[in-house]
């Protein structure tokens, strides 16, 4: 039977040892309040300690002193298992002074390691993650020089087939933040962004003799709709109130409160824009890039659009009038609206459903989209890409690995070298370039693989690598210059910049730049 609790008595619940899996996205839907009564208690008695974390996306809110990074950088988290950490701001950079063991896993692979735990089973079987740098033969999932844990990742095979096998800690304590209590415990998620993997993680610490603790913005004395209740009161041990401070009504939009038609779209991004500080800057480059990118697009197409450069698709695909008759989704578990981006990334803007993570991941890992268009660091001769991990920096792989997995049409969307490029666009329509940039993107060797241009052409994907200059394609036997772009000249502005021999198209050694 759950109890109400204040946060300092539901985090007494908590001992040390205990493995905590946090239900959140990024930076959204933590459960602010109870991290910090962990922190005050382990502050004030140095207890709990020695703890492991689990997350599928993270548990940051974009703020170094806020949420969990003041116990976590104190000392009381022995080891991190995480898809995501851009939004621990303090977290990822201690992470590479090896103060703590962290393993990076995909994103979906550690939601449905979670449910497979929920379900009696010791982990999950999945083909993501095999020749890329989660792979024991690659890399394995460690982070830092002291993570060499190799429980959490194996290679198996069944039936003569090659699978990683995703295996987690048993998690023994749920913080989950959720809208709302009635008088019997059942925890519904009405204004929340995403349920996420709430009721799987619920279920597993309960098979384990562990405590759920919910932090809900009310309680309630009507029932909820059964259909509403994501997790049942019988499998809540104690329920946290805290009472939200007002927030601007522009974030209503993301609760799925009211309907949101897609001509709507562009004016409530400008609105939660201008709420969470994010500027979208256009610029030429990445506007080249997107509008080139948009191409792709087909209707009635699903598709999986990523940060960064590819955002700026949308735009263009809405001027090509073929926004609205494709099917935008989003990680955390939203299809059919507008995913926003900035600290409110994994919320959409008209979701026409949202669905429990384990399930988004469902559909991506059997190749459920169409198509995906996916930033990146590096790309090699080989057409691995690299967009998890920069010199001295580390976000995390993400949902990045089960998107590109198995999607039919994947379209990389990068700048051919960065830090000075400067591209201009003259009137008639050709393009120069005013400056290189000083990094090289196209590599001989990508540092580390978030994408296997082998495995994809074995699952004969199409892949392409789009450029302001140029687009590549990949072949069996390695990139392939398709396009080049009016005002480039072949030679001096690409073939001379890469470190590594590409096939050229038949039409352009001809002379005729598409």
């Amino acid at each position: 039977m759950y109890e109400i609790m204040t946060a300092e008595e539901a985090v007494k619940l908590i001992k040390d040892g205990d493995c905590i899996c946090v239900n959140s996205f990024v930076g959204i839907e933590s459960p602010v309040e109870l991290h910090e009564a962990i922190y005050k208690r382990f502050k004030e008695t140095g207890s709990p300690a020695h703890l492991t974390m689990v997350s599928s996306a993270g548990f940051g809110v974009w703020d170094e002193n806020r949420n969990a990074e003041g116990y976590i950088r104190d000392g009381a988290v022995d080891r991190l298992i995480c898809g995501h950490f851009g939004a621990m701001l303090s977290t990822k950079k201690l992470i590479l002074e090896d103060r703590f063991e962290a393993y990076n896993l995909p994103l979906g692979c550690i939601s449905h390691a979670i449910r497979a735990q929920a379900g009696g089973l010791p982990g999950a079987l999945s083909k993501v993650g095999l020749d890329i740098f989660v792979d024991p033969r690659i890399e394995g999932p460690g982070i830092n020089n002291i993570s060499k844990d190799d429980r959490y990742v194996k290679l198996v095979n069944v039936d003569g087939e090659e699978f990683l096998y995703y295996k987690l800690p048993k998690m023994t304590i749920a913080l989950i933040k959720g809208t709302a209590a009635d008088r019997f415990g059942n925890i519904s998620f009405d204004d929340m962004y995403m349920s996420g993997d709430a009721l799987s993680i619920c279920q597993a610490v309960r098979a384990n003799g562990g405590k759920v603790i919910v932090q809900v913005d009310k309680l309630v004395r009507k029932p909820a709709r059964p259909r509403n209740a994501i997790i049942p009161g019988c499998l809540v041990d104690a329920i946290v109130v805290i009472e939200p401070e007002p927030s601007e009504s522009g974030y209503e939009a993301l609760t799925g409160s009211f309907e949101i038609p897609s001509g709507q779209w562009d004016m409530w991004v400008e609105i939660i824009d201008r709420l969470s500080s994010t500027h979208r800057r256009n610029n030429v480059t990445a506007d080249i890039i997107a509008k080139r990118a948009t191409e792709e697009l087909h209707e009635e197409d699903i598709v999986n659009i990523g940060i960064g450069i590819p955002e700026n698709i949308s735009r263009f695909a809405k001027a090509k009038g073929i926004l609205n008759k494709i099917t935008l989704t989003v990680e955390s578990g939203g299809v059919g609206g507008f995913p926003a981006s900035g600290p409110v990334f994994g919320a959409m803007i008209g979701a026409a459903s949202v669905y429990d993570m384990a399930n988004q991941f469902d559909l991506y890992d059997n190749g459920g989209l169409d198509i995906c268009f996916m930033g990146a660091l590096e790309v090699d001769r080989y057409g691995n890409v690299n967009s998890h991990r920069g010199p001295g920096a580390y976000a995390g792989i993400g949902g990045f690995a089960n998107i590109t997995a198995k999607t039919p049409t994947v379209v990389f969307c990068l700048t051919f070298d960065t830090k000075g490029l400067k591209v201009i666009e003259r009137d008639d329509g050709s393009l120069k370039i005013v400056n290189e940039g000083d990094i090289a993107k196209f590599v001989d060797e990508v540092h580390s693989i978030s994408f296997s241009g082998k495995r994809a052409m074995a699952n004969g994907q199409r892949v392409l690598y789009i450029t302001e200059r140029c687009v590549f394609e990949l072949t069996e036997k390695g990139l392939k210059l398709i396009e080049v772009y009016p005002g480039i000249d072949m030679e001096k502005d690409i073939i001379d910049r890469i470190p590594f021999p590409v096939l050229i198209d038949e039409a352009l050694k001809k002379g005729n730049k598409k």
